[in-house]
C-alpha cells in the first residue's frame, strides 16, 4: 500500500489529507511534506487522517516531528480522526494528550 498525500488550502491553514499507510517505508513521504510547507510559510497545519489505513511508530514519530516544526515557528498542527482504532494509539501513546485532535474538518477549522 502507498501513501497518498493531497494539500489545499481552507480558512487559514493548510489541511494534508493523508490516504494509505503510515509505516517505515512511507512515512518519509509524509515528514518531507510537512517540511516542504512549513519552508514555504505554511505555520498552520491540519493532517487529516480519515483516509489512512495504518499507522505504526514511524508515523507517529513523523507527526510528532512536524508538530515540533510548526510550532518552532509559532504555527499549529492538529489532526483529523474519527477512526477507533487510530484513536486508540494515540491514547495508549500519550499522545492524545499532546495532539490536538477533531472528529472532522469543520471541527478542525472552527478551532
Amino acid at each position: 500500500m502507498d501513501l497518498s498525500l493531497q494539500t489545499r488550502e481552507a480558512a487559514d491553514r493548510t489541511i494534508v489529507a493523508v490516504g494509505g499507510e503510515i509505516d517505515v517505508y512511507t512515512a518519509p513521504k509524509l515528514r518531507d511534506k510537512i517540511t516542504e510547507l512549513v519552508g514555504e510559510g505554511h505555520h498552520h497545519l491540519v493532517i487529516d487522517m480519515e483516509g489512512v489505513d495504518f499507522l505504526d511508530s514511524t508515523g507517529l514519530g513523523v507527526l510528532v516531528g512536524g508538530l515540533k516544526k510548526v510550532r518552532a515557528h509559532d504555527g499549529s498542527m492538529a489532526l483529523i480522526c474519527s477512526q477507533d482504532r487510530l484513536l486508540k494509539i494515540f491514547r495508549i501513546t500519550g499522545l492524545a494528550k499532546v495532539f490536538t485532535i477533531h472528529d472532522s474538518e469543520e471541527q478542525a477549522l472552527s478551532a
